[in-house]
């Protein structure tokens, strides 16, 4: 099995170089409309944003909110055009508080998102919430300990699910069987669908004056959002590419991946993170042990003839598990050789590119 990446140095909003539904999952994460580290880059694109956040009023700031936000309908209306039917969207956005004119406020981001990506014809479905809770100092925001004034301590982000039109159909039996190989386990399905997932954040800064914060999510986020709505040799698409963990994520599982990214560093430095495939090897390691600890003193009813192990439903009998072991360039593309693990017989990367 090979897979294919890229990173593209390009706009979330013209996707041209991808081909009608030419993918079928994007995992991504976009700049947070009303994040403050994030309002040069919107002003940068509607002038008028940062005019209006300069006046420090709300009813002002509202319209920039608002503004900030048609930037991204753009976006979503690109990743309409260029995934699959039945392919899904994951889009991983907080809402934002802040205080503007002496007011303390906070801004809706996923439900604005919610309401655009619908009116595009996505259905949404049950959500996640992402919490990473924090012991920072000044988590607690407002008065302290005097009512009524004292807010909410924030620290959970969404992780929005949409999925375009009717539930994907598989009609070929080469189809049908690669996503049978893509079955996950039965115990990773009932922490991956949970609606509430705990996770830490990750270093966020960069040694790049332009943009001191990364923005990024855990890999592991990436991670299981992929192998929950994606198959082997499927394409995955992070509009917002940033430090490149989606496509990470897809290169570990066996998934090939398009990064776009408008700024120049961050598009380098997640080609450079692409190369990093041992990350991917260890978790897809860490798949096998923790399963097999899983069934360690249990009397399974069924069994995977691939992993020799036991499992626990028939759908996971044709599981297999990929590794990445090799990478060679091809053009603008990292090319990544797999290879498939067995029980006792994880696979070890052979070759990095230069």
């Amino acid at each position: 099995m090979e897979t294919r990446h890229r990173i593209l140095e390009g706009d979330a909003r013209d996707l041209t170089e991808l081909s009608h539904e030419s993918v079928q999952l994007v995992v991504t994460s976009p700049p947070y409309p009303m994040i403050a580290m994030w309002d040069a880059a919107f002003a940068e694109l509607d002038p008028q944003i940062g005019e209006r956040m300069a006046v420090d009023d709300p009813i002002a700031a509202l319209d920039a909110f608002e503004a900030m936000h048609r930037i991204l309908d753009d976006a979503w209306a690109e990743c309409a055009r260029v995934l699959a039917p039945g392919g899904m969207l994951c889009i991983d956005v907080g809402d934002a508080t802040r205080t503007v004119g002496g007011r303390f406020r906070c801004y809706p981001n996923s439900a604005r998102i919610t309401s655009t990506v619908m009116r595009l014809g996505f259905d949404p479905l049950p959500a996640i919430v992402w919490r990473k809770p924090t012991n920072a100092p000044n988590k607690f925001m407002g008065s302290g300990m005097l009512p009524p004034g004292a807010y909410v301590t924030y620290e959970h982000e969404h992780v929005l699910l949409f999925r375009k039109g009717s539930p994907r159909v598989f009609r070929t039996d080469e189809d049908r069987e690669r996503r049978a190989r893509s079955a996950y386990f039965w115990e990773e399905r009932n922490v991956w669908f949970s609606d509430l997932w705990t996770l830490g954040s990750v270093a966020q800064s960069l040694d790049d004056p332009e943009r001191p914060r990364s923005g990024a999510f855990p890999f592991e986020l990436a991670f299981r959002l992929v192998a929950m709505f994606s198959l082997y040799g499927d394409v995955v698409l992070d509009p917002f590419a940033g430090t490149g963990t989606t496509c990470r994520a897809a290169l570990a599982l066996g998934r090939s991946s398009v990064g776009v990214e408008r700024m120049s560093s961050l598009a380098n430095l997640a080609r450079r993170s692409l190369d990093a495939t041992r990350e991917g090897v260890e978790r897809v390691a860490r798949r096998l042990s923790d399963h097999e600890t899983f069934v360690r003193g249990r009397t399974l009813k069924h069994w995977n003839d691939v992993l020799g192990l036991a499992v626990t439903t028939t759908q996971e009998t044709a599981l297999e598990l990929w590794s990445p072991i090799a990478t060679h360039r091809g053009g603008d593309a990292l090319l990544v050789d797999y290879a498939r693990v067995a029980r006792d017989t994880v696979p070890v990367l052979e070759s990095l590119p230069g």
